[in-house]
């Protein structure tokens, strides 16, 4: 079997990756430092290959993969990844909801298959690879929960129209948009203020919202059911400072499919979560003809 050899180039980057996060450095620092340095991204020399990303620059998703890529130690990994089918029937591909595509997902880190060390030269010593993943590990959460971003992609900022990161913030499960900016590029002086939201908080308006649409009763919908409905029901999240609102955006609920006929629910639904000041005005009355 051929064992590949590092490229000369790309694999002292990575060397330099992996030395500066044990130096203390941080995701988004390592990855303005290569921007400024003009360094190319991992992408860029093989465009035909990565048609799926621009190639334009480093950014903080790319390192933090270098960071956590096992490979870097001399081993081969397989069944990193999975296609999800998004069956509502497990193993049921018939069963997939109408428009959706399969999409590549990431199995969890125990599913993973390991070879010997010794498949290809190693880049990083085992040791300062387990170093890394101590200095990158997320910390636990204030209630012991282990469910982490579970609405990420369904999120959307009501303000820029883009979907919501996950951000880990004094012990909680956090989405925020920074409406484009990222800490991978500098910093401008003049752009939108940043939008929080909670998990938490996003959780509590979505389940009554969603208990309305499909009619039960809100206590009945916990976390798990909740995500995989709004997912396989194509409903998404608007959040604005103000406001969080589940929006259909004209996808059919299971109450629909129930109805056979019947006056459907609104495809969104604004809950008191909403300011009072964001209402709208009465319309003003219509001008008396002469």
């Amino acid at each position: 079997m051929l064992r590949p050899d590092p490229d000369p180039v790309t694999a002292e980057q990575v060397r330099w990756v992996f030395a500066q996060r044990l130096a203390g450095y941080s995701v988004a620092g390592i990855a303005r430092t290569l921007n400024a340095r003009g360094v190319p991204s991992p992408s860029a020399p093989d465009p035909a290959r990565n048609p799926h990303r621009s190639g334009a620059a480093w950014t903080l998703r790319t390192v933090a993969a270098i960071l956590a890529n096992p490979r870097c130690t001399g081993r081969q990994v397989w069944r990193r990844q999975r296609i999800d089918h998004h069956e509502v029937r497990p193993e049921d591909k018939s069963s997939r909801p109408r428009g959706s595509k399969p999409a590549r997902c990431w199995n969890p880190r125990e599913q993973w298959e390991f070879s010997p060390p010794g498949a290809h030269p190693a880049l990083v010593r085992d040791a300062d690879f387990l170093r890394v993943q101590q200095v990158s590990a997320l910390p636990l959460a204030d209630d012991g929960s282990t469910d982490r971003y579970q609405l990420t992609g369904i999120v959307i900022c009501g303000l820029c129209g883009r979907r919501l990161e996950g951000h880990w913030a004094h012990g909680r499960a956090r989405y925020r948009c920074r409406h484009g900016y990222t800490s991978a590029s500098d910093v401008e002086l003049e752009r939108a203020k940043v939008l929080y939201v909670r998990q938490d908080q996003i959780v509590a308006q979505a389940r009554v919202q969603y208990a309305h649409l499909v009619g039960v009763d809100p206590d009945d919908v916990g976390l798990r059911d909740l995500v995989r409905g709004l997912r396989v029901d194509g409903i998404t999240i608007v959040c604005t400072p103000v406001s969080i609102i589940l929006d259909a955006g004209g996808s059919p609920t299971r109450r629909d499919r129930g109805r056979r006929g019947r006056d459907r629910p609104t495809s969104s639904y604004r809950t008191e979560h909403s300011a009072a000041g964001s209402e709208k005005p009465p319309p003003k009355p219509s001008a008396k003809r002469e």
